[in-house]
């Protein structure tokens, strides 16, 4: 089983298809399992070597109970390629994950060739509704092939609510794109469109549909993911 130990966790990595690097990091409470029967993952490996691995607190990675920030989420992101031997590579994260690309970027911008944003903002906007959307996705319907635990949930959930990093954007220099539903109820599409106009050159492509419109038309996702990459 392919695990890279860094930043005093093990973190478990798969990697699919050749071509130019791309990081994957996914949303709260996704494992790799999700990207896989979606076929996003298939899809995106049809073009492109494809590094995609469980945060901290789910999949098979580690899931310590402590508390976790995107900060350090972003750092064990570093400490995996650093493993991989990978110095610059493009960089696609989903809803939390997209915070933790965010992060990364900013942390690491000598690595990120481009960036790619997805379904996320650079903050949350706490409401009713989106505490009673994140939290169905918790439900062993809506996620992956390996049971996360409910406190690794908790402690990924209060890392991504945290996370602000609005007032930073403008410094984000890489080619942005940022690809969001238009009827997304957790990451609202006004956050979208406020990132798009701080981060200077950026790119903001609407679909249809909404926090998870990636996983229910995989096909014109990758298609949006392969025409900003080539």
């Amino acid at each position: 089983m392919p695990i890279v130990n860094t930043n005093g966790i093990n973190i478990y990595y798969e990697i699919h298809g050749e071509g130019q690097s791309l990081v994957l990091i996914g949303g709260l409470a996704n494992d790799i399992s999700d990207y896989e029967r979606s076929g996003i993952l298939s899809l995106l490996g049809l073009d492109f070597r494809v590094v995609a691995f469980d945060n901290r607190g789910v999949g098979r990675s580690d899931k310590p109970d402590m508390p976790y920030s995107i900060e350090m989420m972003s750092e064990d992101v570093a400490g995996l390629l650093a493993a991989l031997d990978l110095e610059r590579v493009n960089v696609l994260g989903v809803s939390m994950g997209g915070r933790i690309a965010l992060q990364f970027a900013l942390a690491h911008p000598q690595v990120v060739s481009k960036l790619l944003l997805v379904s996320t903002a650079p903050r949350v906007t706490p409401s009713w509704r989106r505490r009673a959307l994140s939290a169905l996705y918790w439900l062993p319907f809506f996620r992956g092939k390996y049971r996360q635990p409910y406190y690794a949930f908790k402690r990924q959930s209060a890392a991504s609510s945290s996370y602000d990093c609005t007032s930073r954007l403008h410094e984000l220099r890489m080619p942005t794109l940022i690809l969001h539903g238009q009827r997304d109820a957790i990451a609202p599409y006004a956050l979208a469109e406020e990132m798009h106009a701080k981060i200077s050159g950026s790119e903001i492509i609407a679909l249809g549909g909404g926090h998870t419109f990636l996983f229910l038309r995989p096909h014109q996702f990758v298609d949006a993911v392969r025409g900003f990459l080539k």
